[in-house]
């Protein structure tokens, strides 16, 4: 295995800490920028607690709302104005990963001279950025203890991922109760996200610490477990607390190790978004199953693919490695699919092949992703193919 460096400074407050939040704003300073989406913190009563506590404070309060789902970058830009003419000193985003993610770029944008997009286009350095603090409402994309996020351009049909270290949230508030609001499907979507994130790091066919991958099959069997209780039972605190802290542990840095693979079925998904705006978590589920399929074809990929059937399906390991390998993929299939109640295919959301060559070029820009196995654009259209 590969040496690495790990550093998670995020302070996170779990639980029903939120009494704490202006004290922490505080420390960055007085003029707050606070980040959200539509109106659901409005009608579950988090807003008004926030503004009042804020206020209470004395704090100096400034709002960005309407940040969308496969957050876009007109709403970086909007942030980074006001971030400007306000001189703001710290933002505070409450939401799920959009918000998160949207807040991470206008955090970075508000230290530079330039259009926010210029980070992605051109890969324009993310030197310094204004403090994050995170109050979470969705346990989906890990964005509340990680580095990264992905900002949309819909008129270049263009979604891309970042990840500095200097965007990592300071503060993170994560309340399990803050997500008994969430729906059956955004439930669904995002611990289908919470799973791909695990499992773009644990197939690989890198040696790797034994005690990590034990760690990442513990999430996996998590997420199976409570995501179908939340989903039957939304204040059922137990399992959105479970949810919460697998999505925070999925994607922190720490299952990662030394491994140098790149992942797989997010470019992949990220341009069925860029393309029709899907929802994030419901493009990986499709993808999934059918990439890891597509994986079997390569007998280096077979001995994880039958640790996966074992240890995290409960498949016999008696079984011929073949078959556990092919059960897995079935049981997962199952699993999104029937359990979770996940649209199977991409016809089922109106998709067709138009946009598939395209898609697959942008997805591998022109060349290979070197994930579990290597995929060119070929590869990645065949993959798109079988998900119809």
């Amino acid at each position: 295995m590969n040496g690495f460096i790990y550093k998670i400074p995020t302070k996170v407050y779990f639980g029903d800490h939120l009494g704490m939040l202006a004290s922490e704003l505080k420390k960055f300073g007085k003029r707050v920028l606070l980040t959200y989406g539509g109106g659901s913190i409005k009608a579950s009563g988090l807003y008004n607690r926030i503004v009042s506590a804020l206020n209470a404070a004395g704090l100096e309060l400034h709002e960005l709302s309407g940040i969308a789902p496969n957050p876009r970058i007109e709403s970086v830009r909007r942030g980074v104005t006001m971030c400007k003419k306000n001189d703001i000193d710290v933002i505070l985003a409450v939401g799920g990963g959009s918000v998160l993610d949207a807040s991470k770029f206008i955090a970075a944008g508000a230290k530079v001279d330039f259009d926010p997009w210029l980070f992605f286009s051109e890969w324009r350095p993310i030197k310094s950025a204004l403090p994050l603090v995170t109050v979470l409402t969705l346990a989906a994309t890990g964005s509340e203890m990680d580095a990264g996020g992905v900002i949309s351009n819909l008129k270049t049909n263009e979604k891309i991922g970042r990840a500095e270290e200097i965007l990592r949230p300071r503060v993170s508030f994560l309340d399990p109760a803050l997500t008994f609001s969430v729906s059956p499907f955004q439930t669904a979507a995002g611990s289908a996200d919470i799973l791909s994130h695990v499992m773009e790091t644990y197939f690989t066919t890198e040696p790797d610490l034994e005690l990590l991958d034990g760690v990442m099959e513990a999430i996996m069997k998590t997420v199976i477990k409570f995501a179908p209780i939340a989903m039957k039972e939304p204040e059922n605190y137990e399992a959105r607390a479970n949810l919460m802290w697998a999505s925070s542990w999925a994607i922190n840095g720490f299952v990662e190790g030394g491994k140098q693979h790149a992942w797989s079925v997010h470019p992949m998904e990220h341009e069925l978004s860029a393309f029709y705006d899907i929802t994030h978590g419901l493009g990986l589920a499709i993808l999934t199953p059918r990439w890891l399929k597509y994986c079997m074809g390569d007998k280096s990929t077979l001995p994880k693919i039958v640790r996966f059937g074992v240890n995290v399906m409960g498949i016999s390991p008696q079984l011929a490695p073949t078959l556990i390998a092919k059960k897995a993929v079935e049981q997962l299939s199952d699993f999104f699919f029937k359990t979770l109640k996940l649209a199977p295919t991409l016809s089922k959301i109106g998709i067709t092949d138009e946009n598939f060559a395209q898609m697959a070029q942008k997805a591998t820009r022109g060349g290979v992703i070197e994930g579990f196995i290597p995929l060119d654009a070929n590869d990645v259209e065949s993959i798109y193919n079988m998900c119809l």
